[in-house]
């Protein structure tokens, strides 16, 4: 498996999210790396991985990877019936 590392912005924004109660630690982000429910294509050749959060939201994770490493750029919670699609 390769190394993820995570940039200062997305170590924020985990913060950010547990100040309005919306829990995320490093466990659940690389669960969601490693066995996304949907990867798609995002900004600068970057990927954004998909997993559910909860009963109405998915966390969304923006990523880059190369042969070494995987680098989270940021996190963000979804509305479900935004995101996911038949």
């Amino acid at each position: 498996m390769k190394k993820i590392v995570f940039s200062l912005h997305a170590l924020n924004k985990i913060q950010i999210l547990s100040n309005h109660q919306i829990f995320v630690d490093k466990n659940l982000i690389t669960k969601i790396i490693t066995k996304p429910d949907m990867i798609e294509g995002g900004y600068k050749n970057r990927l954004v991985a998909q997993g559910i959060l909860d009963d109405k939201h998915v966390l969304r994770i923006v990523f880059e990877e190369s042969e070494e490493e995987i680098k989270i750029i940021t996190i963000y919670p979804g509305r479900r019936l935004r995101y996911e699609k038949d």
